[in-house]
């Protein structure tokens, strides 16, 4: 089960993807993944998560700030 910050950080990437009109397979491409992480990491059945490096790159891919991500307060 992912924590509450892992899965509000997945919903904010998932939506500024959608919002750009990314596939899961291209931001895989993007960041040097497999489509099969970005896919675990957007399910609730696996533990997959995004780390401070992915952040970095999905800010870059995505033409946003690392902290659009992160919450304004403590979760």
């Amino acid at each position: 089960m992912k924590s509450k910050i892992d899965q509000y950080v997945i919903n904010k990437v998932r939506d500024k993807r959608l919002e750009k009109n990314i596939s899961q397979a291209d931001l895989a491409y993007e960041l040097g993944m497999s489509v099969g992480f970005i896919g675990k990491v957007e399910s609730s059945k696996y533990p997959s998560h995004y780390n401070i490096k992915h952040l970095n790159l999905l800010a870059k891919i995505l033409e946003c700030s690392p902290q659009d991500f992160l919450p304004k307060k403590p979760l």
